[in-house]
């Protein structure tokens, strides 16, 4: 740890891509994918290491070692603030959203993971804790899946993991989703039932799917009914769909102006955030100030291990999506990814910063 006064510059940034695939075709509302792709990055400084990550395209690898590398080298390790500026205004005339905004997630990730390190907490200690565990609802449900597989996982989710809710995806062909939905029902009981359909739909038919939603599946929660940009369409679905649907869509924010207009429009019910595209640990932190400000739940969007210790930290928070894929490559590549219990995970106390260890050589053969 440095002494007081001193600094720990950050020395060398390494950035790599993985492409993983899919234990099986997956497919929501609007697309359909085999593979899903990490970044992961690595920086040094003040004899530690910091690890941060998104999922995104392989080409955020170069962006990270190269333009944002630049910037951030020779930055103080303690000062994350100083960083965070100087990769928004790096990457200004390339754009800061989209692919530029899930690099400067992995490496703020990196940078927060490093401080920690360097004052040897837990991150979750370091931003300091209104909670010690956070909920966790089931994710996947994909739109190729058969019967039996949707079934087994939503299932797998209550029974094994104690979930309290899952989610499924639908609108890909809307005729099939009461089917669907009927074997989601029967799989998890009483508990709570989720639906994303991925912006796949008009504001007049996701109207009437959010009344079959709430009146023949008892469903709490739509996703996405409509492209998240329609802040209109988002609003009018929450003002005139069943008082027991709640209206949710966030996780394609990559800046905290994205988040002001949803809130300010009154567009959602729940507020979704993801610290892999808004900006890493910093952005998500500063949407949850958001959030609090407008009485608004947030709720984490995937990348679980990720989330752990901000969420642990944020205030009106709702919970976290414990999603199929990245849960997957999270637990196989991963040393200290969390576990369920009881439909909560807990950071490790015991491990320093995100308290997470990437494991080199069996992640080498998905390497792009």
């Amino acid at each position: 740890m440095p002494g007081t006064g001193s600094t720990a510059p950050v020395q060398a940034v390494r950035a790599q891509a993985y492409v993983i695939p899919t234990d099986s075709p997956e497919a929501d509302g609007t697309m359909q994918w085999t593979s899903t792709t990490l970044i992961v990055v690595e920086v040094d400084g003040g004899g530690c290491m910091g690890l941060g990550y998104t999922y995104t395209d392989a080409a955020a690898a170069p962006l990270i070692r190269g333009m944002l590398a630049e910037v951030v080298k020779g930055q103080d390790a303690l000062d994350i603030p100083a960083a965070w500026q100087a990769m928004q205004r790096r990457v200004r005339n390339v754009g800061r959203q989209g692919l530029a905004a899930t690099a400067i997630s992995a490496m703020d990730a990196a940078l927060w993971d490093l401080k920690a390190r360097l004052l040897g907490l837990p991150l979750a200690l370091l931003l300091g804790r209104a909670r010690e565990a956070v909920p966790i609802y089931g994710s996947g449900g994909f739109t190729t899946y058969s019967d039996a597989q949707l079934r087994d996982q939503l299932a797998g989710w209550v029974e094994r993991d104690g979930c309290q809710w899952v989610k499924m995806k639908i609108s890909t062909h809307p005729g099939q989703d009461p089917h669907r939905l009927a074997v989601a029902r029967k799989a998890i009981g009483d508990h709570g039932l989720f639906v994303d359909s991925n912006g796949a739909l008009s504001t007049k038919q996701a109207l009437a799917t959010a009344d079959i939603l709430a009146r023949d599946f008892g469903v709490l929660w739509y996703e996405e009914p409509v492209s998240s940009d329609d802040l209109e369409g988002l609003r009018l679905l929450r003002q005139r769909a069943p008082a027991t649907l709640e209206i949710v869509a966030g996780e394609y924010g990559y800046e905290i102006d994205y988040f002001r207009r949803m809130l300010n429009a009154g567009a959602v019910d729940v507020q979704q955030a993801d610290a892999s595209r808004c900006g890493g640990i910093t952005g998500f932190l500063r949407a949850a100030v958001l959030c609090d400000a407008h009485h608004v739940d947030l709720s984490g969007h995937c990348a679980p291990t990720l989330h752990l210790h901000a969420a642990c930290a944020a205030p009106h928070f709702r919970h976290l999506e414990w999603f199929h894929d990245h849960v997957r490559i999270e637990q196989m590549l991963f040393d200290g990814a969390p576990v369920a219990q009881e439909g909560m995970i807990r950071p490790d106390l015991s491990r320093p910063g995100l308290g997470i260890a990437f494991r080199r050589q069996d992640a080498e053969r998905y390497a792009a």
